[in-house]
């Protein structure tokens, strides 16, 4: 018998017909859009979809323009910033919650996560409303403070998850041998909650670099980001230079998210 012969056995979606064929096409639907676009981005031609020859012309061309240079250089500078605010946060929610022993603690893990589950046009138009009215001048720092907002639920989880997950016998057997709170945290809590942090911080930087809709209602003249250079540049038409911009992104949130997975399951 196989080594996948007892799982076969077991799992019940096997004893339906045609399982692993929907399987296939549900990927096929979700992937093959990517690939086509990745594929495009090495046109040598100057239409999007006609292929003429495989070039690294237009990723030449998106190193030459000024104009996405400095889109990129935003977005950096905001996800970057973001990803700092947000990880320091949620690391500090994290611990006040996991200390936490009080009615409501649910309630308040879910005011944490609310983020998560309303729609980004809603926290969009809130956020813009908020700026305008407390006199907030539109730019890349209100960009900052709305994307430091939607991404402390992403880095909250993975800290929360590590923190949970951590045995209590090891922060016991420190206070056994008489060490403080604030040395138990700094050699006991801090080293085994640092990939939590990292895995968090990692997903909360990728959610900042991928997002449009906060973004383009809370930015003032001058910080335009790449999400927003891409829509601007998509309204005029497609070109293979927009294939080559995505496929980098596309290629960023790929490493973050695969290095933010490995962090989080490591140790």
């Amino acid at each position: 018998m196989s080594a996948g012969g007892p799982l076969r056995e077991t799992n019940p979606l096997r004893r339906f017909h045609g399982t692993g064929t929907m399987t296939l096409l549900f990927f096929l639907f979700l992937y093959i859009p990517i690939f086509v676009l990745f594929a495009l981005s090495f046109n040598a031609g100057s239409t999007a979809t006609i292929w003429k020859g495989f070039s690294f012309s237009w990723y030449a061309s998106v190193a030459d323009n000024p104009d996405i240079i400095r889109s990129a250089q935003n977005s950096l500078i905001v996800a970057s910033a973001a990803t700092v605010f947000s990880t320091l946060l949620a690391t500090l929610a994290a611990l006040g919650m996991d200390r936490a022993r009080f009615t409501g603690t649910s309630a308040i893990a879910g005011v944490i996560a609310l983020p998560l589950i309303v729609p980004e046009i809603v926290t969009a138009v809130a956020s813009l409303i908020f700026f305008v009215g407390i006199g907030l001048r539109l730019g890349l720092g209100t960009v900052i403070l709305a994307h430091t907002v939607f991404c402390i639920p992403f880095a909250y989880l993975p800290i929360k998850a590590r923190l949970e997950g951590m045995p209590a016998a090891y922060r016991e057997a420190a206070a056994d041998l008489y060490a403080d709170e604030w040395h138990t945290f700094r050699r006991i809590t801090l080293p085994l909650l640092w990939p939590g942090i990292l895995s968090g911080a990692m997903l909360a930087f990728i959610t900042s670099l991928d997002d449009f809709v906060t973004t383009f209602f809370v930015a003032g003249p001058g910080s335009s980001t790449l999400p927003l250079y891409i829509f601007t540049s998509v309204r005029i038409g497609i070109s293979p230079e927009v294939n080559a911009i995505s496929a980098i992104m596309l290629g960023i949130s790929i490493v973050f998210v695969a290095a933010s997975m490995f962090i989080g399951r490591k140790g």
